[in-house]
Formats: C-alpha cells, structure tokens, sequence
C-alpha cells in the first residue's frame, strides 16, 4: 500500500538528513526527520532507522541484463498483471499492476540504465485513485532496484498532485534496492531514499514462510517490517510467483493479491457459468433494475458453485453485489461489480483480451457516468480507457484514437454531453478491435 506524505508548498525535494539531537551513536544512519502526512510539516524527532551496520543496500550494483528480472520475491519480468483487493480508509480498494511494453531509461550517476516499466492503478470505490509509472532493474547479483516513479493523485477524476514522484539520478535521489538477491531475516534496505520526498526503510522479519495464494499455498515467502517517512509502520509479505502479496488485515486496511497471471493462469475455456455470469451483470450494468441486479447475484451464486473463486474476489464480489441489490441505481457498486467479473476472465484469456474487456468497460460506464451528469466520473472514465491502452502496443484504429481523443478534450471542458456522444463511438471503435 502507498503512502504519500504531501510536502509544504515550496515543494522542493529538499534532502531533509542532518545533525538531530537524541541520536549521537556513530554507528546510525544519519538523522531523517520524520514529516507529518497531513501537514507536511517537519518535525524534530528522527526516525528510529536501523544501524548502517545492517543494511545490505549500501553497495554499488552493476547492470548487465536489467530488464531480465528473475528474482523469485519480485517477478517483474515474469508476472504480466496483478489484481490487488481489499479496503483503504473504509471504502473498496482494487489495484491493477501491469507491465508495461518497451523499456525506460534511467541515467543514474555514470551509469545508463535500461529499466522495465510497472504500472501501478489504484481504484478507491471503484475510481481512479492513484497512478504511477514504477521503473524496475535487476543487479547483476540478483538484486532488484527501483529507479523512481511516475505518480498522479487523482481527486474526482482529475489529476490532484504527482506527490511521491522521483527518479535516480534526479535531484540528489539514488537508486534504491527494492528486493535484496537472497534476503535474510534481518536485512535491511531502503525501498525509497530521497528524504522529505520519499523514504521507506524494510527490515525482513522472517523468510521461508508459507501462505495461503489464491489457487493453494505458496512456500518461501517471507514478512518485512516497513517503516515509513511519517513515522508509520506496517508489514508486507512477499511471495515467489507473486512479489508484493499482502499489506495490513482483514479487519482493517488492506491491499493483497486477488490472482495474478501467468501465475494463476488456467489455459481453458471460459467457464459456461462465467460467461453466463458476465452476460448477467453487463445487461444489470446497462439497465439496474432489482429484477436484473437479483439476476446477477444469481448467476454470481450458480458461477462460484462451479469453480473455485480466489478467497478475496469472493469476498469482493459478494460484497459489492449485496451493496448493489440494496441500491441498484449505485453506479459505483455497478462498476466495482463489472470490475470484478472482469478480473476473474484473467484465469482463462489472455492479458490483452481481457483489457479489451476492460476498454469496452470503461467507455459504457463513460456513457452512463454523461448521462448522469457527473463531471469528474466522466474524466476518470477517459482516463480509465487511457490507461488500458498504454499497456499494449499493438496497432489500433486511427478512430477509436481520435474519439479517445475527442473525449479527453469533452471531459476536460466539462462537457458531460459531448463525452456521452463520443462514449458510443468508443464503444463501437473497441467492439471493432475484436
């Protein structure tokens, strides 16, 4: 899970270490001051950061092959996309990670270095909540390092800030290990090293554990302790075949891995009570009535009689359906439901086609968010559908380019109308794909 400490208005990505009474051992890190999130405000006190002694972080990597990443505890290069559930702050909280064509490159110091690309969307409620662009590359030991990031926060589906972004090699920020060769209980290494930007210290608490994945259990993942720039902690763990699994609880704020492919990946068929099930809510989506949000609930009961439902998107979705029977004319419901269905045809097709779905989603939702009225639904609708087309670089017709087009240029002149006229074209530029 992210956290963005929002830095006071002169915004500099000021390096914020320094003499700080109350830690004079020689053998510590340097004073990082911890920042109040919801200020911005710097205070006196200092990190409780681990010794220098123990971190395994403070090394030169060398860069042969960055983009091959093959380091079990962070498949980047083998993972294609993984679905994160749970709740943040009270509302649903749905993550897509994907990775992204082609290749970034990064010039930290004397070194240029050629980093794959993660794309990290967050959805609160079932609207855009974060974004960012995430670079990744694999030392020639088996550590994997996060070279920065792209991030916008997004405040009724428009861009808010970009709070958190950085860059190797940027003002002062260095590269920073994200996931050690062989990480050991007791490690220690910074995920993010740019104080008073973005800082994030990880000790491993354990390794060779096993957990429960969504198609069984998975052996050698392993538990760090993350300590952030406001002073707060949290556990994650991480697992092979995954990367990051989990962060938080059940009971409280959580983020964890509801599939991921080709990890999960189940070559067949879409299921009879899957398709079934999609037909049901697409036709609810269009036209909430009890009687049509009754009948998707139905076919959600008949479809996971049948097959086997990860944990999490069974809760999910049963969640989200039971919210939408008691309100069918809920549109955010409607669209989490459509969200989830969506994700479960990963099992049995093809990244790609499933973002098609994904594409066709989105511009009917565009379509009844115009309808509706709602201005910022609509601009984060356009940018639902922008999103989805980064992650392919397939040709695509030269009409759904400019009727996406046309429909940023709706949405940001606030024009709910237009956007609804061009959510049509979309939807016919995408059915066309097929």
């Amino acid at each position: 899970m992210r956290h963005k400490v929002l830095l006071p208005a002169l915004g500099a990505a000021v390096l914020l270490a320094g003499a700080c009474s109350g830690n004079t051992d020689a053998k510590k890190s340097t004073c990082v001051h911890v920042i109040d999130e919801n200020t911005g405000r710097t205070g006196a006190a200092c990190l409780p950061l681990a010794p220098d002694s123990a971190r395994v972080d403070r090394v030169a990597p060398h860069f042969t092959h960055p983009t091959r990443i093959t380091n079990p505890a962070h498949p980047t290069a083998e993972v294609t996309q993984t679905i994160y559930g749970g709740q943040e702050s009270g509302k649903p909280f749905r993550t897509e990670v994907t990775l992204l064509p082609g290749t970034r490159t990064i010039t930290w110091g004397d070194r240029t270095i050629h980093a794959v690309t993660s794309q990290y969307v967050a959805f609160s409620d079932g609207r855009v909540h974060e974004v960012a662009d995430d670079w990744y590359a694999q030392a020639d030991d088996g550590s994997v390092w996060y070279l920065g990031e792209d991030v916008f926060n997004y405040d009724h589906g428009v861009v808010a800030d970009t709070e958190g972004t950085w860059q190797a090699g940027r003002g002062h920020a260095p590269g920073a290990m994200i996931m050690p060769a062989h990480p050991r209980k007791g490690d220690v290494y910074r995920t993010e090293n740019l104080p008073g930007v973005v800082f994030e210290q990880v000790t491993v608490r354990s390794v060779g554990q096993t957990v429960e994945g969504p198609y069984g259990k998975i052996e050698n993942a392993m538990t760090v302790h993350e300590l952030h720039m406001d002073g707060t902690t949290e556990d994650k763990v991480f697992a092979p075949g995954y990367g990051e699994f989990s962060t938080g609880s059940v009971t409280g704020d959580l983020e964890a891995v509801s599939l991921a492919v080709p990890t999960d990946a189940r070559r067949a068929p879409v299921p009879a009570g899957l398709g079934a099930l999609d037909k049901a809510v697409r036709a609810a989506h269009a036209g909430p009535t009890p009687a049509t949000v009754r009948a998707a609930r139905e076919a959600w009961d008949a479809y996971r009689a049948s097959e086997a439902v990860p944990a999490l998107l069974e809760r999910q979705m049963t969640r989200d359906l039971d919210t939408w029977r008691e309100a069918p004319r809920d549109r955010a419901a409607a669209l989490r439901v459509e969200q989830n269905t969506t994700d479960l045809r990963l099992r049995h097709e093809p990244v790609g086609t499933v973002d098609r779905e994904r594409l066709g989603m989105w511009a009917r939702q565009l379509g009844i968010d115009a309808h509706a009225g709602d201005k910022g639904a609509v601009a984060g609708d356009v940018t639902g559908l922008e999103l989805v087309r980064q992650r392919h670089d397939t040709p695509e017709s030269a009409a759904l380019t400019a009727d996406l087009k046309k429909a940023r240029e709706a949405a940001d002149r606030k024009d709910t109308a237009g956007a609804g006229r061009n959510a049509q074209q979309l939807i016919e530029d995408i059915a066309a794909l097929r």
